[in-house]
């Protein structure tokens, strides 16, 4: 990890245009830069919250960890999003940890100053609980495929995740080992290769160890819908 006190070209993150001049000038003082690698911990579960974390480059995840060592992988983040959102307004301590899945810059911002700008500037306030409210959607949604859909059905609509929320392409690299895509789907590593090999030989998708290319959008669909 490198930390970096300044930045000379400050990025235009979401929400900045909700703020005058001098709002600005304040956040930006209040940030610095960081460099993770590929593995590293951004924040950890259960540590308390001192900064809200934008995600400038590559890929981040949230997770949490189960009584029995195991990993619950919540979602993956791509560039351009608030990581820690959230947590940061209201509680003092993590909910879960947040890593870099491959090497990321982000800006850490701290979190006494965002909670003042929520409390002083009523625009910016409402941009806030706008993405936490988007953000809370999606958790719901994973939530709802994991707990009703059979396992076609949430490594559907994992594989489309991947593809529309993160790379917005339908061919990509899977960001995550087998073990991790169990995790973020609850399920198992087995079932899962089972499962992409069976999407492969139904022409539903190709896939080379991790590299894919999504062949029918429209039965992954149905099969995230109904499976």
């Amino acid at each position: 990890m490198e930390i970096f006190s300044s930045d000379p070209e400050f990025p235009n993150i979401p929400g900045l245009d909700r703020l005058t001049d001098e709002e600005k000038s304040v956040l930006k003082k209040s940030c610095f830069f960081v460099d993770y690698k590929a593995g590293e911990v951004i924040f950890r579960e259960k540590t308390p919250v001192t900064h809200l974390v934008f995600l400038q480059s590559g890929l981040a995840k949230l997770f949490q960890e189960t009584r029995d060592g195991s990993k619950i992988i919540i979602s993956l983040f791509a560039p351009g999003s608030y990581l820690g959102l959230l947590t940061a307004l209201g509680d003092d301590i993590y909910l879960y940890s947040a890593a870099a899945v491959e090497n990321a810059k982000a800006i850490l911002i701290n979190v006494s100053q965002i909670r003042s700008l929520v409390e002083s500037n009523g625009a910016f306030a409402i941009f806030m609980l706008e993405e936490t409210s988007r953000r809370g959607k999606l958790y719901l949604s994973k939530f709802i495929i994991q707990s009703t859909k059979h396992m076609p059905g949430r490594v559907a609509g994992m594989l489309l995740f991947f593809s529309e929320k993160i790379y917005n392409s339908r061919n990509f690299l899977l960001p995550l080992s087998r073990t991790e895509l169990a995790e973020f789907s609850g399920t198992t590593k087995e079932s899962i290769i089972r499962t992409l090999s069976e999407f492969k030989h139904d022409k539903i998708i190709n896939i080379d160890d991790k590299k894919v290319e999504i062949i029918s959008c429209d039965l992954l669909q149905k099969l995230s819908e109904f499976g």
